[in-house]
């Protein structure tokens, strides 16, 4: 297959939504020569559902997989043990492996809905880093400084808070760094927060004789509540996510995200985004600007035909105060604890703790009244069905 060199794509590619590079002339030259690059990106599996944000790169990566370049795929089955402290200002608990093989159950189908997978090398880091001897552990630790530890940012500030910083954490970016000389990458990406891993693999590699690769970072896209979208902080939008919660909660985002949501969640061209900034500039009704980008992103993960029927959920739920039509229905004969909490953490995937919390702070309605009582049953006599609202993303009916 020819590569596709086409400068002005390219350009685009290295401008959308990026934020630093090295070596950006170089990276430049390789990509409009002919040569196929092997570009690698690494994920984590610390939880079991992927993210708007987390999908950035991953439509990056398309681009590159289209134009002919070879994806190495990295599933950090490794690295989650150890856990990454990129964006963190307290210690990421360990994981097990038992967690990281639940999380991974559905990885490789929602990677799917962005990548060919029949066309990508998938590599998991326990393949290498699970025999690493303490010879080459030591190895790789002797090219890197505490001090260098220390200057980053989180560690920094952790540092002089004297917040507990374990020696685990300091080895992260060293064993990323060594899954760049096993897949031999000549390009690396990733969101923002990973600027210093990425730079670890250069390092790494040019100790093993290997050419450094090049590396490119994205903005982080913000959830709906604004800040970094975190699969912790509950403020997500997934991509596992049915169009009409997916097309809900991007309506639910601040304004100010619109047109970051249009450049880094959508392919809508670089002219009509500069245009809806302008509308917005002037005044348009920040509303009617959502239901182009909810719509856009629905029919990117799913198709048109799904775009408009989650618009007319929304409308129908939202604008004129009516419950859908087309709302998920289960028998009540399929849960067998009827309390209002299990029949939340069942039908709506949470914890019972999140769906206790969410009870008790107000946020739930059954048949449009607010529930408090977090052992509220639904066996209430003469009561035929139950139309449950978590917020605005969550909406079922139960029937008998």
């Amino acid at each position: 297959m020819a590569i596709i060199t086409d400068e002005s794509k390219v350009q685009e590619w290295l401008t959308r939504g990026v934020t630093n590079y090295i070596d950006k002339e170089h990276l430049k030259a390789q990509l409009v020569s002919g040569k196929q690059l092997r570009v690698k990106f690494g994920i984590d599996p610390t939880g079991d559902k992927i993210h708007l944000g987390r999908a950035v790169p991953f439509w990056k990566l398309r681009q590159l997989q289209d134009w002919g370049h070879h994806i190495t795929l990295i599933i950090g089955d490794f690295t989650a043990r150890i856990g990454d402290a990129s964006d963190k200002d307290s210690e990421r608990p360990m994981l097990t492996k038992e967690e990281i093989n639940n999380n991974l159950k559905g990885y490789l189908d929602q990677i799917g809905k962005i990548l060919d997978i029949s066309k990508v090398e998938i590599r998991y880091n326990s393949e290498w880093l699970e025999s690493l001897s303490f010879d080459t552990l030591s190895e790789i630790a002797n090219i890197f400084s505490v001090n260098e530890m220390l200057d980053r940012d989180n560690f920094s500030e952790r540092h002089k808070n004297h917040t507990r910083i374990s020696l685990r954490e300091f080895l992260y970016p060293l064993i990323q760094g060594y899954d760049s000389v096993m897949v031999k990458s000549d390009l690396e990406i990733g969101g923002n927060d990973q600027y210093f891993n990425l730079i670890s693999g250069r390092k790494v590699q040019k100790y093993y004789n290997q050419e450094s690769q090049d590396i490119v970072t994205f903005e982080l896209l913000l959830g709906i509540d604004g800040r970094k979208m975190s699969t912790s902080w509950g403020n997500g939008i997934f991509i596992t996510d049915t169009p009409s919660q997916m097309f809900t909660s991007i309506m639910a985002i601040k304004d100010e995200l619109i047109i970051d949501y249009f450049r880094l969640a959508t392919n809508i061209s670089k002219g009509d985004i500069e245009n809806y900034q302008k509308q917005l500039g002037s005044g348009a009704n920040p509303r009617d600007i959502k239901l182009i980008l909810s719509s856009a992103i629905v029919k990117r993960y799913y198709n048109e035909d799904e775009a408009g029927k989650a618009q007319q959920y929304f409308e129908q739920l939202f604008s004129k105060q009516e419950i859908p039509d087309t709302i998920e229905t289960i028998s009540i004969g399929e849960i067998e604890d009827k309390r209002l909490f299990a029949v939340m953490a069942k039908v709506f995937d949470l914890s019972n703790s999140e769906a206790k919390r969410a009870i008790q702070e107000g946020g739930v309605r059954v048949n449009q009244e607010i529930i408090q009582d977090i052992f509220f049953e639904l066996n209430q006599p003469h009561t035929q069905e139950y139309i449950i609202q978590k917020g605005k993303k969550h909406i079922i009916k139960i029937v008998y």
